[in-house]
């Protein structure tokens, strides 16, 4: 099996490296992923400025795979069109840093990253951490978990561009008490802006490191998350509100 790894932490994130090593198992893999850190770049590509690309190598000169001076969604784009010589079976977006739950799907380059090669036909999974502030994980512990829920997402044979979005709950409420396939969150987040004033007299407004969902829908991921179970929600990218579609279709329209 072929399979493409790649996160939005940046190519030496640890949770990628850790992940690395465990999806090393199941195939031949590659990496392309962004140079530097992307969180929150969701699914913008770049458009006014050239990709640079450039080999990774480890420490016995094996190559690894590419970092990109791009976003998420350009690596796994750019692997696809051009750099790849064959198409992968498997594309993985992560271990990221912080869970990816909820409507943070939104705003997540890792599951933008996913999502991109579900566009493509690819069978496609993003998998995230939940942790605090600052992130004290054992990425090593999160990967061998994640592992074992892609290798059971594979034994289900999805469909051709089919997307998954995993999350694993904190590490410091032990060991998951299981897995569980629920929707996602839709409730909104807490957030806070900090405002202060730069050198130069100006001020300006920094988006929060604490948010959350203070009151999730019950039976959904962040629910889940909260309780300590993995969770694994079926995304897909039609966006289209089919019920009201089909109330306004009844509609008689003029211009």
């Amino acid at each position: 099996m072929r399979i493409l790894l790649t996160n939005d932490d940046g190519f030496h994130a640890p949770g990628l490296q850790a992940l690395r090593k465990e999806l090393m198992q199941l195939g031949d893999l590659v990496v392309c992923a962004p140079a530097t850190e992307q969180s929150a770049a969701g699914h913008s590509v770049t458009l006014l400025w050239p990709l640079i690309v450039q080999e990774v190598l480890d420490e016995q000169k094996r190559f690894v795979g590419w970092a990109i001076e791009g976003r998420p969604a350009d690596c796994v784009k750019l692997a696809l069109v051009d750099l790849l010589s064959e198409p992968p079976d498997l594309i993985v977006s992560g271990l990221n840093a912080g869970s990816n739950a909820g409507i943070n799907v939104l705003y997540s380059g890792t599951v933008a990253a996913a999502m991109e090669g579900a566009f493509f036909r690819r069978t496609a999974i993003a998998v995230s951490q939940q942790c605090g502030k600052p992130k004290e994980v054992d990425f090593t512990a999160g990967a061998a978990v994640a592992r074992k829920v892609i290798e059971q997402i594979l034994e289900s044979k999805p469909e051709a561009g089919s997307l998954f979005n995993v999350n694993l709950p904190r590490q410091e409420l032990g060991s998951p008490k299981g897995l569980k396939v629920l929707p996602q969150n839709v409730a909104m987040y807490e957030e806070s802006f900090v405002k202060n004033v730069d050198p130069r007299g100006r001020t300006y407004y920094w988006l929060g490191a604490d948010y959350g969902c203070p009151i999730p829908h019950p039976n959904t991921d962040e629910a889940a998350l909260i309780e300590g179970y993995v969770t694994l929600t079926p995304l897909h990218f039609d966006l289209t509100n089919h019920a009201v579609l089909e109330q306004m279709q009844q509609r008689k329209w003029s211009l």
